[in-house]
């Protein structure tokens, strides 16, 4: 009865093993970055582990470092004195900025898993609506106000900040602070967005009415065990426990009997 009993527990847990094998073999294959799996999960939430590697264009350069990089961005600050509404010559003014120029570059990168090929098959990421944190800062300099009679610093920065400069240039200029940020090549990434699937290549993009999170430095080889491989092998273990304690025992009580 017991070994009965065992063999019909094995055949009830036979497809729920096949379903959470399927379900891990699934996990595995968005977790190692391929594209087949992410395809797969086109309009859906995900968050992906690896390592930056050229887009479709190759490695780029940044605009104000000229950094080989496969992304980059920068921005302007404007740094002043307020103007002085007191109107008396002991006030105590306080120098504060605004920003004049921003720009991310939009062209689209690659991530691939840990030790694998940059130039090979490899999923792409679209920065554009997205949200950098911790990108390495590779430029920041200050170029101060010319003064009346004095050698100018030459500011070979402006003529390369792409994107319009704007704002409302209030008080008294004290100096402008040019930064500028990249991900290069061989960085480890993580990247929070949805996949999408265009002219036959896997896109990592911005959810619809919010932001593609894009994470430099990240320790891709701390990764913890997917609940989907716990779950894919316990079931295995209880089907083949089963269905051998099983058949042992049925196989026992036929041979006394």
């Amino acid at each position: 009865m017991i070994g009965s009993a065992l063999l019909v527990a094995a055949v009830v847990l036979l497809p729920l093993t096949v379903i959470g094998l399927r379900r891990w073999l699934r996990q595995q294959g968005i977790a190692r970055l391929r594209p087949s799996a992410l395809a797969a999960q086109q309009g859906e939430r995900v968050t992906l582990t690896g390592v930056a590697a050229p887009g479709p264009a190759g490695t780029i350069s940044s605009g104000l470092a000229g950094a080989g990089c496969v992304w980059h961005g920068h921005e302007v600050l404007r740094h002043y004195w307020p103007l002085n509404r007191d109107g008396g010559d002991s006030a105590v003014r306080q120098r504060t900025c605004d920003s004049i120029a921003e720009y991310t570059s939009e062209d689209l990168f690659g991530l691939v898993p840990e030790g694998g090929d940059p130039e090979g098959e490899r999923i792409f990421v679209d920065p554009d609506e997205s949200e950098q944190r911790g990108a390495e800062l590779c430029l920041q300099r200050v170029v101060g106000r010319p003064q009346p009679g004095v050698a100018a610093a030459a500011d070979d920065l402006l003529p390369r900040v792409k994107g319009r400069i704007s704002g409302v240039f209030r008080g008294e200029t004290i100096e402008f602070e040019y930064r500028e940020w990249v991900i290069r090549r061989g960085q480890s990434v993580r990247v929070t967005g949805v996949p999408a699937v265009r002219d036959g290549q896997v896109v990592i993009t911005a959810p619809e009415g919010g932001k593609l999170l894009v994470e430099p430095g990240v320790d891709v080889t701390a990764v913890r065990t997917p609940p989907r491989r716990t779950e894919a092998f316990s079931l295995t273990a209880a089907f083949v426990v089963c269905a051998v304690a099983g058949a042992v025992l049925l196989a026992l009580g036929l041979s006394v009997g």
